[in-house]
């Protein structure tokens, strides 16, 4: 009887932990945990000209997080987020327009360029990332 009884508390032991997991709270800081994560990967259309945020990949491989931005013609900024210790940058090349950021690491940078509808490629422009994967398209609609 004492192992039935030890089962059956064990079992409604985790199934509160379970329910206790799986339960929300009030707090909106979550979800705006979540909001910020997708934001920062899309475009936003500010008055002045719309902001990409472009994030180097933190563990300083030769990765961007996207290989594909959109923007409007027009004014477009480009925000370099590098957490890392190895030095990058951000180029926007094409039709010609051909413009580099600073290079930073541990930080982050603005590239602002006034483009026309088109393609372009963005690329960091430190030798032999480009090669490494660090590049992608940004269409301008």
């Amino acid at each position: 009887m004492t192992r039935r009884l030890f089962l059956l508390l064990l079992a409604v032991l985790a199934l509160a932990v379970g329910v206790a997991a799986c339960g929300g709270d009030d707090d909106d800081s979550g979800d705006d945990a979540a909001a910020e994560d997708t934001t920062t990967h899309e475009e936003t259309t500010m008055e002045g000209g719309t902001h990409l945020t472009l994030t180097a990949d933190p563990s300083g491989a030769l990765s961007f997080d996207q290989t594909e931005l959109t923007a409007a013609a027009g004014e477009v900024t480009i925000e370099l987020v590098n957490d890392s210790g190895v030095p990058h940058n951000v180029e926007v090349e094409g039709n010609g327009v051909e413009e580099v950021s600073d290079t930073i690491s541990e930080g982050s940078t603005d590239l602002t360029v006034t483009l026309e509808p088109g393609e372009y490629e963005f690329y960091c422009a430190i030798p032999g990332h480009r090669e490494g994967g660090m590049e992608g398209t940004l269409t301008v609609e």
